[in-house]
């Protein structure tokens, strides 16, 4: 505890309450509102006070750690505009269910609407992006002050995780003297904060129990789709998913966001083609489900959505989320429980002759055109990137991968593999905000992590690359390089031209070896396949390296079209 002056007492309070509910990072930018704060983070030893100058940047990198630990991060900022930053990042936390906790340092209520320095209005600052909002009173080192303090800190670290994950804003005024300077107005307190007492309620708190599913029964013609997941033991979730299938007799339609297309072993009816099924007029009348279960979120595949919605089949998704998951405004219901919950409860009735064995032809098949396709391909086109990833990287390698065509490349290409592959991306907003930050995150403390990103998403977060001297842990970054945003090519608007390369495409020319320099980051020009893969194979233990795979925009588009039409008929 810090008794120099009224707002170090009011820091330390706050950040020993957080500390025993089981805070352990916090992500501060610099700044003079938030110093109280800043020096009470940054004193307590049980927490890793991490710097990072960027907010926005600052923002993601928390995202990431949270990702990579499964618990609440704190953000910190000073006042004026530095908060708003954190805006892209908050609606990423909220959109996909990640657990954030942002303090944002504000002026007291008499310096505001006066034309003071360094302030905005950030009351709800993040509108109805958080789960709770709250702005702390101006600190005063009074006991029952400091008990209102204690426990509203508590109720806004439960609200990062229940009902739902996702993030949280405290916003926390002061008046100078910010700095721990000594002014005796805090000695009446000492005695009665002494001791235990004070902390003794607080625990860290288990995430909440979600209610077990009812005996539920399903049958006839169905499909399961598996978005993203993030489960906290993927082996189990995987068996999990299995055993439903194998109760219903339908074959599992795996993202390669899932855990479940990298524990393929655990999923015998496993399929990976869906978007390419979803293309073909013989598959789609031969295969059409009349129920879906959806686990979680639909798959990145538009075309699967577009063609489970033309059908209006009955869909039940299986979420332990409060959102509504039906964008494609099927019949639908909701099981709000686990899938490890419903593995138990699921019943199943006779299973239609011949349907899943349709269904796991269809996908060797496929998956045999799709590889000999990628051989007669250019070695370094994009895709073959995606399906190069499994066969190399380390087995349970964190994978981050970018929006745009990265995740979409990865959907394609990537095959069911045993390699336990812990694949990331923010999938919430599906924005490019923030990669490089949110991989750096999800990498730092971590195992060797790889990060596959395009070169727009890249140059939308080089700031990332200003955490490189405090980073800990390994990131390698896997570049596509193809001068521009190529998911534009594969869109109706890429026929109109002009506009369409100046506005959409947006060619670039960035020399990112001397991008790369400017951040004392490693640079290597990737000249083949044969190359990256030795690369990839080997993680290095510690630092940040990007590994430029340079490609043809326009060619690659053209290439994944015609795969696509050369395998769909």
């Amino acid at each position: 505890m810090d008794y120099r002056n009224t707002n170090s007492l009011w820091g330390s309070v706050l950040v020993e309450t957080l500390h025993r509910l089981g805070l352990r990072e916090v992500v501060i930018s610099p700044g003079s509102r938030s110093t109280p704060l800043t020096m009470a983070f940054a004193r307590h030893p049980g927490i890793a006070a991490i710097p990072v100058l960027d907010e926005r940047s600052a923002a993601f990198f928390a995202l990431g750690l949270a990702r990579q630990h499964r618990r609440p991060v704190a953000l910190l900022c000073t006042s004026g505009t530095a908060g708003a930053n954190y805006f892209p990042a908050v609606i990423e936390a909220q959109e996909s269910g990640v657990p954030l906790l942002v303090i944002t340092a504000d002026r007291p209520p008499e310096m505001r609407e006066c034309r003071s320095g360094q302030t905005i209005d950030q009351q709800k600052l993040f509108g109805g992006h958080v789960n709770f909002y709250h702005e702390f009173a101006v600190p005063q080192a009074t006991l029952p002050l400091l008990r209102y303090l204690r426990q509203t800190t508590a109720h806004a670290w439960e609200r990062t995780q229940w009902p739902v994950a996702g993030p949280v804003h405290l916003n926390a005024p002061f008046r100078d003297p910010l700095p721990p300077i000594e002014d005796g107005r805090t000695a009446a307190i000492r005695e009665e904060l002494k001791g235990e007492r004070f902390f003794a309620a607080l625990r860290p708190q288990l995430p909440p129990l979600t209610a077990p599913a009812a005996s539920f029964r399903l049958g006839g013609r169905g499909i399961i789709v598996a978005g993203q997941a993030r489960p906290g033991d993927a082996a189990a979730y995987a068996k999990a998913v299995g055993r439903i299938s194998r109760k219903l007799g339908w074959p599992v339609l795996a993202d390669a966001l899932s855990p479940l297309r990298h524990h393929a072993h655990l999923v015998p009816a496993l399929v990976t083609t869906y978007d390419l099924m979803a293309r073909s007029a013989a598959l789609t009348g031969a295969l059409r489900p009349a129920h879906v279960l959806c686990l979680h979120d639909w798959p990145t595949s538009k075309a699967l959505r577009q063609w489970l919605q033309a059908g209006d089949v009955t869909v039940t998704f299986v979420s332990t989320q409060s959102q509504n998951p039906d964008a494609l405004h099927n019949r639908s219901r909701v099981l709000r429980c686990s899938v490890e919950s419903l593995a138990g409860a699921v019943r199943g009735g006779a299973k239609p002759r011949g349907w899943l064995a349709g269904w796991l032809a269809a996908d060797r098949r496929l998956n045999r055109g799709l590889v000999r396709a990628l051989a007669r391909t250019d070695e370094l086109f994009e895709g073959r990137v995606g399906a190069l990833l499994p066969s190399v990287l380390p087995k349970g390698t964190p994978l981050f991968v970018a929006n745009s065509m990265p995740v979409r490349d990865l959907e394609h290409f990537c095959p069911a593999n045993r390699r336990r592959l812990e694949v990331h991306c923010n999938r919430g907003a599906n924005g490019i905000d923030g990669t490089l930050s949110t991989a750096l995150g999800l990498a730092h403390g971590n195992r060797p992590t790889v990060l596959l990103t395009g070169d727009l998403a890249l140059l939308h977060d080089t700031n990332g690359f200003l955490s490189g001297p405090r980073f800990k842990g390994s990131l390698t970054v896997v570049l596509i390089n193809n001068r521009g945003g190529g998911i534009f090519g594969h869109l109706p608007v890429a026929r109109f031209d002009p506009p369409f390369e100046e506005f959409f495409a947006t060619p670039q020319q960035a020399d990112f070896r001397k991008l790369c320099a400017a951040y004392a980051v490693k640079h290597v020009a990737v000249p083949d396949q044969a190359h990256l893969a030795g690369l990839l194979r080997r993680l290095p233990a510690r630092g940040v390296r990007v590994l430029e795979v340079r490609t043809d925009r326009k060619r690659d588009a053209a290439t994944r079209q015609a795969i696509f039409r050369q395998l769909t008929g």
